[in-house]
């Protein structure tokens, strides 16, 4: 009205369901907390930027009128409490030991106050020891969380999304020695990166910054994915999502028994001396192909449909997701997906050491890792993986890389987790067994009121 001053109006359109906060902004003086001259309404959004990242990002809108801001904050408010996938309670596992010992500063400093802003009540756990956060899930009200978020590396989400499954198996009543058609996880998982690799962080998000992760937990972005059963004959050994046996299992073995080097060290450690001491596993594969269950299920016994393959293998992954890390970016499995009911079966044959690193470089590039007369690989439903134990192991496999085969236990990696096992290990993938925080699709419930801010 009476100002000399020209201001030339802005005008911006918000879409609300990239909003997950809206706060009535005052003037406090320094130490005070409460009351305060009110100046307005602050509407808090997730921004996208380059590389996958998602930020977060303030509008200011100033007006002075009590009655006109508290009508627009409860209107807003309304509008943000029904998106139905965003969580209101999280119950939350933070893994102080993952990689440098980050994770408890990177949920005090980076998630925690995100989730505040949001208004999201937490119950958090800091696991003490390998099982904790197992045996919390075993007791725990579920009920009264939307969601469970496990902030640590790989090993430590795949323990929470097998306590997750294994409180659903128990809650349904089913026994969990063998578990055939496993029920879903009761909520969602979601999973903020502080391991070393981050495979399953890198997959859900395509980058391993925990805002990121943070932001999909908040905005409540959930897609179901697929889950594997790992099992022997006689009893289920765990849930997982990937595993690997022989070089990237035999290598995982070696760097826990150097638990006291750095967590990079002891990586590169295992890594050369597994590749140094490169020896391939006599074993009996038996799969089921995806397309004979497609086509042929209701019309022939699918017992009889089953494949084998035996010989001696440099390394054999079976994997239901793509695994990607930021030395794979393509993926260590880039021909499956999170939910499309199939496993990867990648069979490394024995081959020179040469050849087979050449096949390792193949991953941290463009080019197809897989196009070696010695990988094959398969799409498939189930798979068996039946060891040869040698029956006089030489002095140099008996060696600490070797241990675990002399002694009739052929180690497992199974999401970065380390598991023994000396008889037949049967695996079996189950289509979309659990909700993860990640990845943003476009069925989405939203509302599509928009805040024209002038």
């Amino acid at each position: 009205g009476d100002s000399s001053v020209t201001l030339q109006a802005q005008e911006e359109m918000i879409e609300m369901k990239d909003v997950f906060s809206v706060k009535l902004k005052r003037r406090r003086f320094a130490g005070q907390k409460k009351g305060g001259t009110l100046l307005g309404i602050t509407v808090f959004k997730c921004l996208n930027k380059e590389e996958n990242k998602l930020t977060d990002c303030a509008v200011h809108l100033n007006n002075l009128s009590e009655d006109h801001c508290q009508s627009w904050f409860r209107h807003l408010k309304e509008i943000l409490n029904g998106f139905q996938n965003r969580p209101k309670s999280l119950k939350v596992f933070v893994n102080p030991s993952s990689h440098k010992r980050e994770a408890t500063h990177i949920y005090c400093e980076k998630v925690a106050p995100l989730f505040k802003l949001a208004d999201i009540k937490t119950d958090v756990t800091v696991t003490e020891y390998e099982g904790h956060a197992l045996s919390v899930l075993k007791e725990c009200e579920l009920q009264a969380f939307d969601g469970v978020v496990c902030v640590g590396g790989d090993g430590s989400v795949s323990e929470v999304a097998h306590g997750l499954l294994l409180r659903a198996q128990i809650d349904a009543g089913k026994d969990t020695d063998y578990v055939s058609k496993p029920v879903r996880a009761p909520v969602p998982l979601g999973v903020i990166p502080a391991g070393t690799t981050n495979i399953l962080a890198h997959t859900l998000y395509g980058t391993k910054h925990a805002v990121t992760a943070t932001l999909h937990i908040v905005m409540g972005h959930i897609e179901a994915v697929d889950v594997c059963t790992f099992s022997t004959p006689s009893k289920l050994l765990r849930f997982g999502f990937s595993a690997m046996f022989g070089f990237g299992a035999r290598t995982l073995a070696l760097a826990e028994k150097h638990r006291w080097m750095p967590s990079s060290q002891r990586k590169d450690f295992a890594f050369i001396k597994t590749l140094a001491d490169l020896k391939p596993e006599e074993c009996e594969l038996s799969f089921l192909p995806l397309q004979i269950l497609q086509e042929d299920a209701h019309e022939k016994d699918s017992r009889d449909q089953w494949q084998k393959i035996q010989g001696h293998f440099l390394n054999v992954s079976i994997m239901a997701i793509p695994c990607l890390c930021s030395m794979a970016p393509r993926g260590l499995a880039p021909n499956t997906r999170l939910n499309n009911g199939s496993m990867a079966l990648i069979v490394v044959q024995n081959t020179s050491r040469t050849e087979f690193i050449k096949h390792l470089k193949r991953y941290t590039s463009v080019e197809n890792q897989f196009n070696f007369p010695f990988v094959e690989t398969y799409t498939v439903q189930e798979v068996k993986v039946q060891p040869r134990l040698k029956s006089r192991p030489d002095a140099k496999e008996s060696t600490c890389l070797n241990a675990a085969s002399a002694e009739g236990n052929y180690p497992w990696n199974i999401d970065g987790d380390l598991m023994k096992e000396a008889s037949e290990v049967h695996v079996r993938v189950h289509p979309q067994l659990i909700d993860l925080y990640g990845v943003n699709t476009d069925d989405l419930e939203s509302s599509q009121a928009t805040c024209n801010c002038i």
